[in-house]
């Protein structure tokens, strides 16, 4: 069985990764249960800077294969933005609710009229003691709404839609959004990978 280290203290993306992880031979471990503790500050000036230095940062540390994602959302009229500061751009101490509202908020300035088209990006990097460290990277097309719909999810989710739906991803099942999202195409490649270099 492979010890695979999750870095990340994001419970729904920890969910989301267990979730994509269950068929394979693999004990997922916590930051905690490795006896990690220490923040590791997100200096990159992109998904896949900031997913690479967590993954190596913590599989150094610890001694273990480690899995570190940095995912974020792209918004076309904000030239791309939040991007890697999707979760601090309207302040640290900021809530979720108060995030999505800022977003909002700015979109409306730019004149643009709603729906805003955007993209979920994610990085997921894997990392060990003897391995070259390697990325998985997914894409999520989608566009931002006003008014926030549906309970699941995190992050931007409830103002996230998938217009080919008419949903919005926080309106989505798990298992419905692990087949679309980005975190999810990102996880597929990485089962693949997994799959081919540590046979069960």
């Amino acid at each position: 069985m492979i010890e695979l280290v999750v870095a990340s203290t994001s419970a729904g993306k920890i969910r989301e990764i267990r979730d994509a992880l269950s068929g394979l031979d693999v004990a997922l471990l916590a930051l905690a249960e490795v006896g990690w503790s220490d923040e590791i500050a997100e200096t990159g000036e992109s998904f896949e800077g900031n997913a690479v230095l967590k993954a190596e940062t913590v599989a150094a540390g610890v001694g273990k294969l480690a899995l570190a994602d940095d995912s974020g959302l792209e918004v076309d009229a904000l030239r791309g933005g939040p991007g890697v500061y999707s979760t601090r751009f309207a302040g640290p101490e900021t809530t979720q609710q108060e995030r999505n509202v800022e977003l909002v908020r700015r979109l409306r300035e730019t004149g643009a009229p709603p729906p805003w088209p955007a993209q979920y990006r994610c990085v997921l990097a894997l990392a060990g003691p003897e391995l070259p460290t390697r990325t998985f990277e997914g894409l999520c097309r989608g566009a931002i709404v006003p008014e926030p719909r549906g309970t699941g999810g995190f992050g931007y989710d409830p103002i996230f839609l998938l217009p080919d739906r008419s949903l919005t991803v926080g309106e989505l099942a798990l298992a419905e959004k692990q087949g679309i999202s980005h975190r999810g195409e990102a996880l597929r490649k990485l089962c693949e990978w997994l799959r081919g270099t540590y046979p069960a």
